[in-house]
């Protein structure tokens, strides 16, 4: 059985933002750790960056100078360590990958990783979306492949979701949850299906909130008002995608609707496709759904209580039925998506808890009022939902 504790070496291949976070929680839970990156310089530029903002928080008086050092200390950064410094992971019990979200790239790399670390080094990937199943495809031992994604920023954020393949042992699969866990993140197991929970889960927040602006019922910033201040999110859809990156949010429901076979409940966008043709990604780029470059203002919500209650009423009501349905499909327990939804993207309530407190048969109400209404396979409901309302049932009781 793979063991891994506090003394087992850590490599995370990948320096970007997400790899540069792995690598600090990772070493924060004092473990040794090989940062890599295939391209000359960027780990290094991470392992700088990584330093930057561990001596803010100490100047804020939010770390320990000792310990700040201590995790400096831990982390070795390493350029091209698959290449000519290959051998700088061959003593790594576990192996993060969070290189780009490609498929062949990924592949590629876990294949050449079987072939350096030791038989039973554990070898995981920090994917979103992207089947674990074919990532260990090719791989040496793929029993010992699993996926473990992270949230960024990955030392902020608590959600982990451990993704096990159909081929991934039990013994892996229990090291990586009691590992994860041990670093004081909070730890969901899920099915390897598109998405996961929280990326399959979240795409009606986006896609419907879209549709409705499309619809002409609202503006981007009404849509948010309503699902900030009526809703309770912390974040709007449309805010969130700028945060985001329009490119990044609208890769991923193209996964996401791909990996289910063009389901229409995850049909992109062509407004947010003629964003990111545009090159307007939201706040990176100055322009997204708002326009952030300098002396631009930001367009004033229509503060309508009962509009906005629809609004709300809609894409909640989506939102519920998708976890309803990733129950009914065995993708996660009833805990587990309601805790990845709370902790992964700070949603106000876990959806089904929400569900029981409004009821399961006035959700279905909602959604089959949007059917009739658009004479959409999108609002089809849950079996589940439909056997839950009718038994008068709960989710979470």
């Amino acid at each position: 059985m793979p063991m891994l504790t506090s003394q087992t070496r850590v490599g995370v291949v990948g320096a970007g933002a997400m790899g540069s976070g792995i690598a600090q929680v990772a070493a924060a839970a004092g473990h040794d750790v090989v940062l890599s990156d295939a391209m000359p310089g960027a780990a290094a530029r991470a392992g700088a960056a990584m330093a930057g903002t561990l001596a803010a928080l100490v100047a804020k008086g939010k770390l320990d100078e000792h310990a700040c050092a201590a995790i400096v200390a831990r982390i070795v950064v390493v350029d091209a360590a698959l290449g000519d410094n290959v051998g700088v992971l061959a003593d790594c019990g576990l192996v993060i990958e969070a290189i780009v979200e490609d498929l062949v790239a990924k592949r590629a790399l876990f294949t050449r990783l079987g072939g350096v670390v030791a038989p039973d080094a554990i070898l995981a990937s920090n994917t979103s979306s992207l089947a674990i199943a074919a990532i260990a495809s090719g791989c040496p031992s793929p029993e010992r492949v699993i996926g473990m994604h992270f949230f960024n920023p990955a030392p902020v954020l608590p959600l982990v979701e451990v993704i096990p393949w159909q081929g991934t042992s039990a013994a892996v699969r229990e090291a990586c949850v009691r590992r994860v866990a041990a670093w004081g993140k909070t730890v969901v197991v899920c099915a390897d299906t598109p998405g996961f929970i929280v990326n399959r889960v979240a795409r009606p927040f986006y896609g419907e909130a879209i549709r409705i602006a499309e619809e002409g019922i609202a503006s981007y910033a009404t849509i948010d008002w309503a699902m900030r201040s009526i809703g309770g999110f912390r974040m709007g859809p449309f805010e969130l995608m700028d945060f985001i990156g329009n490119d990044v949010n609208f890769a991923v429901t193209r996964s996401v609707y791909d990996g289910f076979f063009q389901d229409p409940r995850y049909r992109p966008s062509l407004t947010q496709q003629r964003l990111v043709q545009a090159g307007f990604l939201g706040k990176k780029t100055g322009r997204g759904y708002y326009d952030y470059r300098a002396g631009a203002a930001m367009p004033e919500p229509a503060k309508d209580e009962n509009v906005g209650g629809a609004i709300v009423d809609r894409i909640r009501a989506m939102l519920i039925n998708e976890a309803v349905e990733a129950l009914n499909l065995g993708v996660a327990g009833a805990e587990d998506i309601d805790v990845a939804m709370v902790k992964g993207v700070n949603y106000p309530k876990g959806l089904l808890a929400w569900c029981d407190e409004l009821g399961a048969a006035s959700v279905l109400a909602t959604l089959e009022w949007l059917q009739a209404e658009y004479g959409e396979d999108r609002y089809r409901a849950s079996p589940l939902l439909r056997r839950t309302a009718r038994e008068g049932r709960k989710f979470r009781a």
